[in-house]
């Protein structure tokens, strides 16, 4: 599948299955960032998506690593991504799934990814990325790794989102509720006793 822009996402669709409500944002943090609280302000819910008032810059150079842990498991099936144009656009990123050891650039350097993508230039809007849905059915965290900056210098990242579902989605509380394998067991006396009790009723009272 090939990278899509923001304009050919249905909007229904894409807020469906937007993973924002299950980010950690509290504790989403990035590695040579300018300034170290960016790394949460591209933790945007999808109607900010094309804000641009908010985002981060890399440091010293132009690598960044943003950790993205969720609160429950989760299957991926995209990333989202609004990216700096021009020389700020960073052109790979390496993706790390359940990688919390991933604590410095040499730990990065020295961990295979689950997935290497080669980013687009040029986009002015958000970019979805589709991934391997194999290689990220049971996601507790991310590591994201851009790099490779257009003008070498410095790469900015305005948007940071993900698509896909829940492992364990909570049950409905108005669903039906199994009945124990004991109490199941002990239903036919009931019934039995019903029956007896009632004549020819089957139905507690």
């Amino acid at each position: 599948m090939e990278p899509s822009s923001s304009s050919s996402l249905n909007a229904d669709t894409a807020d469906a299955s937007n993973l924002f409500r299950v980010i950690d944002k509290d504790n989403v943090h990035g590695l040579n960032l300018a300034v170290p609280e960016s790394a949460q302000g591209v933790i945007k819910p999808w109607h900010e998506r094309e804000d641009t008032t908010v985002y981060a810059d890399s440091g010293v150079d132009d690598q960044m690593i943003i950790h993205v842990p969720f609160t429950e498991s989760v299957r991926l099936r995209s990333v989202l991504l609004k990216l700096g144009r021009g020389e700020s656009t960073p052109r790979t990123l390496r993706i790390f799934a359940n990688h919390p050891n991933i604590v410095d650039f040499a730990d990065a350097e020295n961990t295979r990814p689950q997935l290497n993508i080669r980013l687009l230039e040029g986009e002015v809007e958000v970019v979805e990325y589709p991934l391997r849905v194999a290689a990220f059915t049971s996601v507790t965290s991310l590591s994201l790794f851009f790099s490779d900056a257009v003008g070498e210098d410095t790469s900015r990242l305005y948007y940071l989102g993900f698509r896909g579902d829940l492992r364990n989605p909570k049950k409905d509380a108005n669903s039906k509720i199994d009945i124990p394998a004991a109490n199941a067991a002990d239903a036919p006396l009931v019934d039995r006793v019903s029956e007896k009790s009632a004549g020819a009723q089957t139905t507690a009272r």
